[in-house]
């Protein structure tokens, strides 16, 4: 197993604050300016529309939008960053531009906007990525994700909400699962090595080999010779005196 991979580096806060903040930001440049950027979202099926696929996820139809999707990627960046350190940009980068594809091909004939989908991307690659890998703390991890995110699955059927995007949602949801085909871990289980893989291994020595001639036929092995004979019994002596009495059994 990698050991490296679980280190603790300040990308780990770095990561996940900067996104936020530039969230934040281009949230703040709206209001402070009282302009509406909604028409850079996601507009399925139109060519304009294409360019929300890359300014969607920064931004936010208001503050309650904002925060609610602002806890969840400090959260989910800063694990993808720790525990996937070796497939963390590809999978932020790509899952943008794959669930925003995927929100534009599917969506309906509104704009799509908010960093909605990316979050379901992260949930999905992490549940099913950790499952794949059947090390117990990727495993955890996975239980940990259903238990705080589980009841998300809802927001990606129709109907539930119709105020959100759960064609995004759902779109998200399906890059993340195959992301975590695609894309390989480092083996963390031990890999079974045996006797004859090492290096030090002796066939000559090996118990098991010694039934084998030359030419790979099975023969027996001879009998082991007889045990010596024991070494001379030792009794135990005392210097202590005992004296016994008989006591004969008296006729009634």
């Amino acid at each position: 197993m990698k050991q490296k991979s679980f280190l603790f580096s300040t990308s780990v806060i770095a990561w996940p604050l900067f996104f936020v903040l530039a969230l934040w930001i281009v949230f703040w440049i709206e209001v402070k300016f009282k302009i509406d950027l909604t028409m850079y979202g996601i507009y399925p099926r139109k060519v304009e529309g294409l360019r929300g696929i890359l300014f969607s996820p920064f931004l936010h139809g208001d503050i309650k939008h904002l925060y609610n999707n602002s806890i969840p990627l400090l959260f989910l960046i800063a694990l993808l960053r720790y525990f996937y350190r070796e497939v963390s940009w590809q999978v932020l980068v790509f899952g943008i531009l794959f669930s925003g594809i995927g929100t534009w091909l599917i969506g309906r004939e509104s704009y799509h906007i908010g960093a909605s989908s990316l979050i379901y991307v992260l949930v999905s690659f992490i549940f099913f990525k950790g499952i794949q890998t059947k090390y117990y703390r990727l495993v955890a991890l996975s239980l940990v994700i259903v238990m705080l995110y589980g009841g998300t699955i809802w927001y990606m059927f129709p109907e539930v909400d119709k105020q959100i995007s759960w064609e995004g949602h759902l779109a998200g949801f399906v890059t993340g699962f195959l992301f975590s085909l695609i894309y390989k871990a480092p083996q963390y289980k031990k890999p079974i090595r045996y006797e004859w893989e090492k290096a030090s291994f002796n066939p000559e020595l090996d118990p098991f080999m010694k039934h084998f001639d030359e030419k790979g036929n099975f023969v027996n092995t001879p009998e082991p010779e007889e045990l010596l004979e024991l070494e001379e019994e030792q009794f135990f002596t005392s210097s202590t005196k005992v004296n016994y009495e008989f006591i004969s059994k008296k006729e009634e």
